[in-house]
């Protein structure tokens, strides 16, 4: 078919490069390039509506030919995609994206400048080593020994893998047996579920409790509270690892001292795994515990988890490392080294260079100081309009409570939206009518549950000033929804 730029008929085509831009570009198509008759009524000619109706039956039958495992199948369409269909629909263009936590700005000029160069090396050019490149792992165990309090051994207590996410894949895949129980707090980060799943683990949901006030004050993300009763009934003989994350994505809540060595308690008591999940560690507001520094006891039953691409903002590196005990280290590399071989050679030699000058480009100190006066940035619309918010003690997220928004009677939401909770109704309704995406946390719950967080919406600001400014100008046309 030969396609020309034309005044005829307008098509919208999704950038790539750029989540929630949308092009419209005008094509006009030569009838004498189409196989049949583009005109008369109905508009597509009979023939093409054979062709689509016997494709769609032979692929009806391919699928029901090749059904689909249950790990994969049946599951609800899941959040991102729904604020794709959003964004893509909505006649406020371009959306301001607040949903997905990518940065929007490139990592510092020392790091882009080591990815450059380690490109022009001939070994950063080929497989690494299973357990990460030598230079990683000595600059993380450097980096890592004094806040556990003692020297790491970079061969046998540091493993890199493919990201964050296959690194604690790699951690249930080395130790989670079908039946095997894992414990998470909800809310919870939504690739823990599958990757759980994924080896036959069973989950058991402790919830954070949000403050009861939530709806009529601003508060801490400290307010986000544990029953710790209700966590120590969750623990029993088929319990085989439990799962923290601090700084917490959503809440932003980084967990004292206090709640750790609780935690720790509950989990040498049953001898449960630790698998702490650090992605965060280095932006935080408050004082910040390692579970693991607490007690050389839960240093050895306990697996960190962290992210080069989140500390240098290079999400899309694919560079994560665990760090922990020879004894648990190693079934985790053996679980990576069958589920990816190796990760990254040239950008594992970018984030060495990058853990190894931090500190002498005062990196660490000015991500903090930048990130902090981010949120303080965004969330004077919150206050100007009264809405109530969770103030993050640590990470990139904000929640805000959308209680006294009022959504118009009778609004059309799609079918797979109305029937979800209020807060995907609100994260559409935001995108179609102010053009701004924001993630409705209780995607990250269980339906049990889901009732916690339907007022809640999560909105990250790691993106530039302007985005942010223009997200809050467009935020307050939310006035006139207010009940």
């Amino acid at each position: 078919m030969n396609v020309n730029l034309a005044n005829s008929t307008t098509v919208a085509v999704r950038s790539v490069s750029r989540p929630f831009t949308i092009t419209r570009y005008s094509v006009s198509i030569s009838n004498k390039s189409l196989p049949f008759r583009a005109r008369g009524s109905p508009p597509w000619p009979s023939q093409f509506q054979i062709h689509c109706r016997r494709t769609m039956s032979s692929t009806a039958a391919l699928e029901a030919k090749f059904a689909p495992a249950k790990r994969v199948a049946g599951q609800k369409q899941d959040v991102w995609s729904i604020v794709n269909e959003a964004a893509a629909a909505s006649p406020v263009q371009p959306i301001v994206n607040m949903g997905q936590g990518f940065f929007g700005y490139n990592p510092p000029q020392f790091i882009l400048d080591a990815a450059k160069g380690a490109l022009d090396r001939v070994e950063c050019n080929q497989y690494s080593p299973t357990k990460g490149r030598p230079r990683l792992k000595k600059a993380l165990a450097d980096a890592y020994s004094p806040f556990f309090g003692r020297r790491l051994d970079p061969e046998t207590e540091v493993t890199i893998t493919t990201g964050a996410n296959e690194g604690m894949l790699s951690a249930f895949m080395g130790f989670i047996e079908p039946g095997d129980e894992v414990i998470i707090f909800e809310p919870f980060f939504d690739q823990y579920i599958s990757n759980i799943e994924m080896p036959g683990g069973t989950i058991r949901y402790v919830p954070l409790h949000p403050p009861k006030d939530g709806a009529q004050r601003t508060s801490s993300a400290a307010n986000w509270s544990i029953d710790f009763e209700e966590l120590e009934k969750t623990f029993n003989s088929k319990t085989k690892m439990i799962v923290l994350n601090s700084p917490h994505n959503p809440v932003g809540k980084v967990f004292s001292k206090d709640e750790l060595q609780r935690i720790g308690d509950l989990a040498l008591k049953h001898n449960v795994i630790i698998l702490s999940d650090e992605v965060y560690d280095r932006l935080y507001y408050v004082p910040f515990t390692r579970i693991a520094a607490l007690s050389p006891e839960l240093a050895n039953i306990t697996l960190t988890v962290g992210s080069a691409g989140k500390n240098f903002y290079a999400t899309g590196w694919r560079v994560g490392y665990l760090i922990g005990p020879p004894h648990l280290i190693k079934y985790v590399a053996a679980a990576h080294t069958r589920i990816c071989y190796s990760s990254v050679s040239p950008l594992q030699e970018a984030a060495a260079i990058g853990f190894e000058q931090a500190d002498k480009e005062g990196f660490w100190d000015q991500a903090v100081t930048d990130m902090k006066a981010k949120v303080d940035r965004f969330t004077q619309v919150f206050d100007e309009l009264d809405i109530p918010y969770s103030i993050p003690e640590g990470g990139y997220f904000v929640l805000a409570n959308l209680s006294k928004v009022k959504l118009p009677e009778g609004y059309s939401f799609p079918d797979h939206v109305k029937d979800r909770p209020r807060d995907f109704k609100i994260s559409w309704f935001l995108i179609m009518e102010l053009g701004v995406a924001a993630i409705p946390p209780t995607e990250f719950y269980t339906d049990e549950r889901a009732h916690l967080a339907e007022d809640w919406m999560r909105f990250a600001v790691c993106k530039n000033d302007d985005v942010l400014d223009d997200a809050k100008e467009r935020l307050r046309g939310l006035k006139k929804y207010f009940a």
